[in-house]
């Protein structure tokens, strides 16, 4: 019996198999799951901003920005038992869900940039993506398999 766990908007959760996280309504924020297969643990965060430093109350929530979120999805993996050097990330989202010719409108574009800049800072390799474009996306990530599955109302289910 597959275990279903929901992570909100600017959230995040850890767990072990026969955990499935889930998120829901990725437009232009980014899901982004992250597997220690060796000590099965994985982790989802769900980022709405690339960076808190550009805020002028990031303090409010840390989870909701891609540097202090995917910090914080980190240690709480390595508190369960993880090991940075086992990660591996699947990432989706980052849609740019509103025409625009400017690029600091696009927070989908600029989210999945900043996603992958700080995954490279730690040395955690991204194996599978399903980003940009412009729809959103539900992402149901099992643990147990490693399989992230994306839902979209116009492109169906694609399994990564």
């Amino acid at each position: 019996m597959l275990n279903l766990i929901n992570v909100g908007i600017s959230d995040l959760n850890v767990t072990k198999p026969p955990g499935v996280l889930a998120t829901y309504a990725l437009g232009s924020c980014v899901g982004i799951c992250l597997l220690d297969k060796t000590h099965n643990i994985g982790g989802l965060a769900h980022i709405m901003l690339p960076n808190s430093k550009e805020a002028s109350n990031a303090s409010d929530n840390l989870r909701r920005y891609a540097d202090t979120g995917i910090s914080e999805l980190i240690s709480t993996m390595q508190r369960k038992g993880a090991q940075l050097t086992c990660m591996t990330a699947k990432i989706a989202g980052g849609a740019q869900m509103f025409q625009t010719k400017l690029k600091s409108f696009n927070i989908g574009e600029r989210n999945v940039e900043a996603v992958k800049k700080i995954l490279a800072s730690y040395r955690i390799r991204i194996i599978a993506e399903d980003t940009g474009l412009d729809y959103g996306r539900t992402v149901f990530f099992n643990v147990e398999t490693g399989v992230m599955q994306v839902k979209s109302v116009n492109k169906g289910v694609v399994n990564l």
